[in-house]
C-alpha cells in the first residue's frame, strides 16, 4: 500500500456493497447491541484489500418511515478500512449529554513500513447519539 495521508475515522452511510457476509466469524463474537437492543455494532472484515479490510458497522436510531435504523460505516478515508481491529477489547460507556460511547484498540496500515506488533494501533471512539442521529469518531491521529 503506498504511504498516504489516512487522515480521520469516517461515518459514511451503508451502500448496496455492504454485505451481511462481511460481518467477522465467528458473529457471536463480533456483534454487539446496547439500548435494549436499539444501538448494534459489528466488526465486518473485507478481506480486501489486505491493509485496510476491517470496518466498523453501526446501526442505531433514528428509524426511517418503515422503522429501519439509519446503517453507517466507520472507515478510513477513500474507502479504505483499518489494518486490524480488536473487537474483543471494545467497551461502551453511555453519558446522557452525548450519547453511547463505545472505544476499541485499532490499527492503520503501518506507513512506515514497520510490521511490528505494536506499530498503528490506536484507540478508536464512536459516539452514537440516538436523539439526533449523529455519529462521530475520535482518536485516530
Amino acid at each position: 500500500m503506498a504511504q498516504q495521508d489516512l487522515g480521520a475515522a469516517q461515518v459514511q452511510p451503508c451502500g448496496d456493497a455492504d454485505r451481511v457476509d462481511t460481518i467477522a466469524e465467528p458473529w457471536q463474537d463480533n456483534i454487539s447491541s446496547y439500548a435494549q437492543g436499539q444501538i448494534r455494532i459489528a466488526l465486518l472484515d473485507y478481506v480486501e484489500p489486505a491493509g485496510g479490510a476491517f470496518k466498523l458497522l453501526v446501526l442505531s436510531p433514528p428509524r426511517d418511515e418503515l422503522g429501519f435504523r439509519q446503517c453507517r460505516i466507520v472507515q478510513l478515508g477513500d474507502g479504505i478500512g483499518f489494518y486490524d481491529m480488536d473487537f474483543g477489547r471494545h467497551h461502551a460507556s453511555y453519558d446522557p449529554a452525548r450519547g453511547l460511547t463505545v472505544t476499541l484498540p485499532a490499527r492503520h496500515y503501518p506507513v512506515s513500513g514497520d510490521h511490528d506488533d505494536d506499530a498503528g494501533w490506536f484507540q478508536l471512539s464512536v459516539t452514537i447519539d440516538q436523539q439526533t442521529g449523529q455519529i462521530t469518531t475520535q482518536g485516530f491521529k
